[in-house]
């Protein structure tokens, strides 16, 4: 069995670490700056996915680590959430308010993107005395139960049933079945691009069409915006694009500078709701740990400061441009969000497993074999960017070759 691995460290986590799949790419990790990775042996990869959208800013920003030190020498977890005055928590969500719109101004801090949507299923209940939760086809909302309830992929679903009832779905960007949401509807929810889908984006006349019949109907409408949310899309969230603001907002990933740390965001009136009939009608130990509150404050602080945000559409379209290749498909991005579909699974596998062994991190998606994703950090430089994308080509030009 010890002949198994290749040193104590793959024994110690595949035998005592629970794993999520039969095939973790398994790289060592001892350190990570900017946008690379560094293992154990020395080797580095350029990670293009940013850890699946969370390190916006670039791996140990030192802004962020520094923020991180200072709270740390002050206190860490001191009492459950929404107990105790800590600046940490508070300022955070005064930043968020300057950030968003109205009604969006009163934040609840949580551990996680699953937690924060799993929270706003209740709110949308509790405010509106229904039951029934509008999806979307193509969805991913977590792996939570009620975030696996109202997500789209039934493979991944199956296993764990039942699940929570009273769902529907609908087909996203589809104008004619919005007429499906009621007056029997809590809440509507929806990422304002589907993000697992293979990056789908709705039109604006979707968008609207949605909001008014939310409006209409005195359904809470919920954007989750996990994934695209912190500049990613070339906007702090992406659904300042379609001119439609949510009654709720969900946001983690990218939100805590590399810290975990999730939120979901609606009008001061209908939180107000959650801290009565019943009492702690929502409550978490961890969620709002001064040092991820910290973390984020510095996270956002980044973005504003160094600008960053203005750069994230053009330099989407110089990478869109680069990865032009007989092998590709079809490329969906919006900002620096990217999709990049091919014929099949595994041509897909092949280049995702090239680039690796190239000392280069894409990944797949769950629920859209036939592309993977790319989501680099946002500071990537064009010098950076050429290598990436370099790297990437001579993947595909490898597999492409094989292929023949």
């Amino acid at each position: 069995m010890a002949n198994k691995f290749k040193n104590d460290a793959q024994r110690l986590f595949y035998t005592h670490q629970a794993q999520t799949s039969p095939f973790p790419l398994g790289i060592e990790v001892e350190r990570a700056k900017g946008i690379y990775l560094y293992t154990i042996d020395g080797k580095k990869y350029i990670d293009l996915i940013s850890g699946i959208s969370v390190s916006n800013i670039g791996h140990s920003h030192p802004k962020v680590i520094e923020a991180v030190k200072k709270q740390l020498n002050k206190h860490m977890h001191v009492m459950v959430y929404g107990e105790y005055l800590q600046p940490a928590q508070y300022n955070l969500a005064a930043k968020l308010n300057e950030l968003l719109p109205d009604p969006l101004t009163t934040s609840y801090f949580v551990n996680s993107g699953t937690e924060a949507i799993e929270a706003s299923m209740k709110l949308a209940k509790r405010v509106t005395g229904r039951t029934e939760l509008v999806a979307f086809k193509g969805a991913y909302h977590g792996n939570t139960q009620g975030s696996l309830s109202i997500s789209s992929n039934e493979n991944k679903k199956q296993a764990f049933r039942p699940l929570l009832p009273d769902i529907r779905f609908l087909d996203y960007n589809d104008i004619e079945q919005l007429n499906q949401i009621t007056k029997r509807t809590a809440g509507v929810i929806i990422e304002p691009v589907q993000g697992d889908a293979g990056i789908r984006i709705p039109s604006i006349a979707f968008m609207k069409a949605l909001r008014n019949r939310c409006n209409e109907t005195g359904s809470l409408l919920i954007f989750d915006e996990i994934q695209s949310g912190f500049g990613r899309c070339g906007s702090w969230f992406a659904f300042e694009q379609f001119d439609v603001v949510p009654d709720v907002l969900c946001i983690a990933k990218a939100f805590g500078g590399g810290m975990p740390i999730g939120a979901f965001i609606s009008s001061f009136e209908n939180m107000k709701t959650l801290s009565h009939d019943p009492m702690l009608g929502h409550i978490t130990t961890f969620g709002g740990h001064p040092v991820n509150c910290a973390a984020a404050l510095a996270n956002i602080e980044v973005l504003e400061e160094e600008n960053i945000i203005a750069e994230v559409e053009e330099k989407g379209a110089y990478i869109e441009k680069q990865l032009q290749h007989p092998l590709v498909k079809e490329i969906r991005r919006i900002g620096m969000f990217f999709a990049i579909e091919m014929n099949s699974f595994d041509v897909v596998n092949e280049v995702v497993r090239k680039n690796i062994e190239k000392g280069l991190i894409s990944y797949w998606f769950l629920s859209t074999d036939h592309a993977f994703r790319i989501a680099p950090s946002l500071t990537i430089t064009y010098e950076e960017l050429d290598k990436a994308c370099s790297i990437i080509l001579e993947s595909m030009d490898e597999v492409l070759a094989d292929s023949k």
